[in-house]
């Protein structure tokens, strides 16, 4: 048999075994984009990495790239350079707004790319029928479009399935099926369980990922912009839980992906309390990948994806070389490659509203009423009964799809937001506008500042301190990153004129205040909306 010449010899490094939870001193053989070979290699094309250490591709086992806020080209430039050469990722946001274009927009964007998307169907398009979107994908045209698909995205509508709901159960048509149960237990969780829906990424107290992990779950500990989980949960990982949790960012803005991390970030947080440096890498690497099936990656041995990492430690202070399929991608922070644009025509002017007048947002409220607690660092919130006071921020979302003119009015607490207001087409999961603030002549002037193409917009005291547009679908940019970075920053600054609360996130909060099935109580287009009884607040 002839002897062929390998494409790279990373040479002298120490290679991290995630099978063994060891660290070899050894070179790594890579031909045609495969490992062929852990040892004591040399050849011609050797590149030396004496004393770094050498370790698989990070995973992303669950992330929304719309929520970046840049589209798929500009978040691969943002992520790979921190280490992330795969993720499992569901254009749930896109697809509620754009439905089937949003999705071959998608699918060509990940193709044009060199980041692998592994791009999951939504199953739930709209999350709940308790509120109007932009589109509708029911178990037949899921069914149509599964082949495309590499699984089933989080099924949000769980009490469908715990119910038996035929047209529910009809989505789960492929063999991976992503899962989202906010403090599901019991004899509910075994029925979601048995539907053969196997990850969770929505777990808040180490009580329910113990439970999940046992009816054969696996855990996906979240660290995004809003959702920071990993350390309410690290202590659930032990010896005996480890092979059953991975990381994920979930929804991640793009600026805190360049400064901070991504899965890469999740791995330092869980160290800096009390994981060991190798578990929390075998987590981000192949016990994510043996979750969604996939058997030739996550590792550094020979038969493998070389998708590799090269750090100069094990605490990923610094990562200076990305490879991914043996090509070097990335170096020293920077990624070394550019992307076609894709066709966005079918998925952009998204934002169908006439124009809004202050009196659009004038309302009747009782003497008691109930209202939104907002929960700091937290999406989950709580539903109060409350007086009137000028402590209450007035929210309204408003159907933005199809022009029908429905509103849902509400009062939030623990926003704190005085002298303006701020409207943004982002929320979640339909992505109607919504808007907050403390009167409604800068309430309208918000609304009306997103124009056609949607974005966010803050206002105070009848001027625009600060906007950002976003073209595709009103949910992302088609401006790079850094640029993104830069016109988010004005808006963070132009909300701490507006006082709002500490540790409440103005826009993401906002964001995900209409998202009808996370606990306790939402705002959508239709009114406010009960989700633990699952009905409308009268």
């Amino acid at each position: 048999m002839e002897r062929i010449a390998p494409d790279l010899i990373l040479k002298g490094g120490n290679v991290v075994d995630v099978f063994s939870g060891r660290v070899i001193k050894a070179d790594v053989i890579i031909k045609d984009g495969i490992i062929c070979g852990v040892g004591s290699y040399s050849g011609e094309n050797e590149q030396d990495v004496s004393g770094k250490y050498i370790m698989p591709g990070f995973i992303d086992s669950h992330v929304h790239i719309e929520s970046s806020m840049t589209q798929p080209s500009e978040y691969a430039k943002a992520v790979m350079p921190h280490g992330i050469t795969t993720v499992i990722a569901d254009p749930h946001e896109i697809t509620n707004v754009c439905g089937e274009d949003g999705l071959e927009f998608m699918l060509k964007s990940a193709k044009n790319i060199p980041l692998d998307v592994n791009l999951m169907l939504p199953s739930c398009v709209p999350a709940t029928p308790f509120e109007h979107t932009g589109a509708n994908l029911d178990a037949k045209t899921t069914q149509k479009l599964a082949p495309k698909f590499f699984g089933i995205g989080e099924m949000m509508n769980y009490p469908g399935i715990v119910s038996g709901d035929d047209e529910t159960l009809g989505k789960l048509c492929l063999d991976i099926v992503d899962g989202h149960a906010p403090l599901l237990s019991g004899h509910e969780l075994d029925a979601y369980a048995s539907a053969g829906i196997k990850t969770d990424h929505e777990c808040s107290v180490i009580e329910e990922m113990t439970e999940k992990i046992s009816k054969g779950m696996y855990i996906l500990l979240r660290e995004g912009t809003l959702s920071l989980d990993v350390a309410k949960l690290i202590k659930g990982v032990t010896p005996y839980t480890l092979r059953r949790c991975a990381f994920c960012t979930d929804d991640r803005f793009v600026g805190e992906i360049i400064r901070d991390g991504s899965i890469d970030h999740c791995i330092r947080k869980a160290v800096s309390l009390g994981l060991n440096n190798i578990d929390a890498i075998i987590m981000a690497t192949l016990n994510a990948c043996e979750i969604y099936g996939m058997k030739n990656k996550g590792a550094i041995a020979p038969s493998y994806v070389a998708d590799i990492v090269v750090a100069d430690d094990l605490n990923l202070s610094s990562i200076s070389q990305v490879y991914k399929n043996g090509k070097l991608v990335c170096e020293n922070g920077k990624a070394l490659f550019e992307c076609e644009t894709v066709d966005n025509s079918k998925v952009t002017n998204t934002v169908h509203l006439p124009k809004i007048s202050a009196d659009f947002f004038k309302t009747d409220v009782k003497d008691k009423f109930d209202a939104i607690e907002l929960i700091p660092e937290s999406i989950i919130t709580k539903k109060v009964t409350v007086s009137y006071s000028d402590s209450l921020s007035k929210v309204c979302v408003i159907e933005r799809h199809h022009n029908l003119g429905t509103k849902g009015i509400g009062f939030v607490t623990n926003y704190g937001i005085t002298n303006g207001a701020i409207a943004t087409s982002i929320g979640h999961d339909s992505h109607n506008v919504i808007v907050i603030g403390d009167n409604d002549s800068d309430m309208a002037l918000a609304v009306n500042t997103l124009g056609t193409s949607g974005g966010i917009a803050v206002c105070s005291e009848g001027k625009v301190i600060a906007s950002m547009t976003l073209d595709i679908a009103g949910l992302m940019s088609v401006k790079s990153a850094d640029e993104v970075t830069r016109e988010h920053d004005n808006l963070y600054s132009a909300a701490k004129v507006l006082n709002i609360t500490d540790k409440i996130d103005p826009f993401l909060s906002l964001a995900f205040l209409p998202l009808p099935v996370i606990p306790e109580v939402r705002i959508t287009d239709s009114g406010l909306f009960d989700v633990i009884n699952f009905k409308f607040v009268e």
